[in-house]
């Protein structure tokens, strides 16, 4: 993985691919690279090649003289088979050097492939998983490009996204999704790929988002599509309700300061046109669970992936105090490989940033062959798990384009509070305690921007804790999910090492670290825990820890305090995160780290 565009059409191809490649550059990459038709006789018959390690601007300024074309492929990778170099870079060709494929995901089976075809004189140029695949296709005994490929992918067991460029076919793409997203941007006379709509909206809104097991075949004037099989499909474009300009940076210096500013907005539009005044409740139309089979539900399981999974340990808290349902959160990844029982009465929350996020779609569709009732809680309209999932609630946080997520976060966990308020009040909430969450929903814009005005001060703090060798996060009940989320933050883009604890079990080991080197994040809401934080304070203190508190009134232990302003107590983790994210960011700045991209990250996981 990670970013694949390509383009046929009529117009120049080089330059809209390295425009779409820097639309991507977002989702984490090592190294980027070009195929595209040419004029040229040489050892690539028709396909000219350009990969680069390093940027997408070390690729534009490789590119050789008259590099030119009117149909082409381009990729940025982050590496899984083979490290961060020029040769391993995407688009791998063929050993004839007339078949050019980009490919985001893993092939399971690449190790045994590769013995069968060097067994049969394959000289491969790489180590990479991919270009196994290009030789499949290279060697197919097929009269069309799509039979190749169709034969090819008989053999390969795994995951993939892929976009075929081929000498003998100048006229067309062809591509092909297993559990790895592929877009088609629907033009005038012209056709554009693309693994996410980033790299189409400045010049196309009118897109079709293929299903696993299904191909397409793009010329200039048209597109088809179909399965693996064979077998034509009815794919109709969708329009994307996101501008280009959703995209741009907007006067920030990066997406992740950009993207934090936001949340006050987003999070208002999470909740506009959703609540319902006159029964205390909201409307959640996408649910597709009426009240009947939401008060037959006997428990919840809510299933994600870092933050995700982070907002979703959030969520089963509303979901137990709202609702009285009990529930909890667990990762995807660790679900579907466990052999869980699924129970019938069980509702499953699957929740992603992306809505591709592969551990989490595999676990959705696990939980759909055995007959479970799945729900998703997402950003991208018509992604995979929008698609795979019996209902759900669209976050509408709009495009997250930094690798770590703030915006998102937030507004999966607001998300999280409507759904409970919903099931609430189909069970057993009152009227008043509905209206009483209602009123701290509609405050909790406000509040954030009270929050971001603070942000010079939480810069200075960020300063003088930059040089900490390693950081303690705790929180209890509430505040555990926020103090996990803002360790993995601040380890994302800083690169210090943190952990996060409930603050119950620091005196059952980890305890043991502290030291004026350490210093420790205590998530403090002034609830009926209280108490209870501050005696967790105090054991810190009598060990020379230093303390950042991150709380509703100073806190008289701590050597500093960030305050927050008060919701109800539900809707406090909320809030109480989103300091937090400040600090992680300035952290990070006051280290020079590179922020939208941290190293080793890429944005949308759609691998094991």
């Amino acid at each position: 993985m990670c970013g694949i565009v390509g383009y046929i059409g009529k117009r120049d191809v080089a330059p809209l691919l390295l425009e779409g490649l820097q639309r991507l550059e977002y989702r984490g990459y090592d190294s980027a690279g070009i195929a595209l038709h040419g004029s040229g006789t040489g050892r690539a018959g028709g396909l000219r090649t350009a990969k680069a390690k390093g940027r997408v601007r070390d690729l534009e300024a490789k590119l050789p003289p008259r590099f030119a074309g009117t149909a082409g492929i381009a990729h940025t990778r982050w590496a899984t088979h083979g490290a961060p170099s020029d040769e391993n870079a995407h688009p791998h060709l063929d050993d004839a050097g007339r078949v050019a494929v980009v490919h985001n995901g893993i092939i399971d089976n690449a190790a045994e492939l590769r013995a069968r075809l060097t067994a049969a004189g394959v000289v491969f140029a790489s180590e990479t998983d991919t270009e196994v695949l290009a030789h499949l296709i290279g060697r197919a005994e097929a009269e069309t490009l799509e039979e190749k490929v169709r034969h090819a992918l008989r053999h390969i067991e795994g995951t993939y996204g892929i976009a075929v460029l081929h000498a003998g076919f100048p006229d067309r793409i062809v591509v092909a999704r297993n559990g790895s997203p592929v877009v088609l941007g629907i033009g005038e006379k012209e056709m554009f790929v693309s693994s996410d709509v980033a790299a189409l909206v400045s010049h196309t809104r009118q897109v079709i988002t293929l299903d696993d097991g299904e191909m397409a075949t793009l010329t200039a004037d048209d597109y088809r599509t179909y399965t693996t099989e064979g077998s034509r499909t009815a794919a109709a474009p969708t329009t994307v309700e996101w501008e280009a300009e959703s995209y741009d940076m907007g006067g920030h210096d990066t997406y992740m300061h950009k993207e934090i500013s936001e949340q006050a907005d987003a999070v208002d539009r999470v909740l506009r046109g959703r609540i319902d005044d006159r029964f205390a409740t909201v409307h959640l139309g996408g649910l597709n669970l009426d009240a009947r089979e939401a008060r037959a539900v006997r428990r919840v399981k809510i299933l994600g992936c870092g933050s995700a999974y982070h907002a979703g340990q959030i969520g089963a808290q509303m979901i137990e105090e709202l609702a009285r349902i009990p529930a909890d959160a667990e990762p995807a990844s660790e679900f579907r490989y466990r052999n869980p029982v699924v129970d019938p009465d069980t509702l499953y929350i699957a929740v992603s940033q992306s809505g591709e996020t592969y551990d989490t779609l595999a676990a959705v569709q696990e939980l759909k062959r055995k007959g479970a009732r799945v729900l998703g809680v997402v950003n991208v309209v018509g992604s995979a798990i929008a698609r795979e999932t019996d209902g759900g609630v669209y976050v509408h946080a709009g495009p997250e384009v930094c690798v770590v997520s703030t915006k998102c976060f937030t507004n999966t966990a607001v998300a999280f509070a409507l759904l409970a308020l919903h099931l609430g009040r189909i069970r057993d909430l009152s009227v008043a305690d509905g209206r009483r969450i209602i009123d701290g929903l509609r405050r909790l814009p406000g509040q954030i921007e009270e929050i971001l005005r603070g942000e010079e001060r939480i810069a200075k703090l960020a300063a003088a804790y930059a040089d900490a060798k390693s950081m303690m996060f705790v929180g209890r009940v509430r505040g555990f999910p926020v103090a996990r989320e803002a360790s993995l933050k601040l380890k994302e883009v800083s690169y210090i090492h943190a952990e996060a604890y409930p603050a119950s079990e620091l005196k059952h080991g980890p305890l043991a670290l502290i030291e004026p080197a350490v210093p420790t994040v205590a998530i403090v809401p002034g609830d009926d825990l209280l108490e209870k934080n501050r005696a967790t304070l105090e054991e810190i203190k009598a060990r020379s820890g230093r303390i950042l508190a991150v709380a509703h009134v100073e806190q008289e232990k701590a050597d500093d305090t960030i305050v927050v302003p008060a919701n109800e107590p539900e809707l406090d983790p909320v809030l109480l995160g989103i300091p937090l994210q400040l600090l992680a960011y300035h952290t990070a700045l006051a280290l020079g780290r590179d922020i939208d991209k941290p190293r080793n990250l890429a944005k949308s996981v759609t691998v094991e």
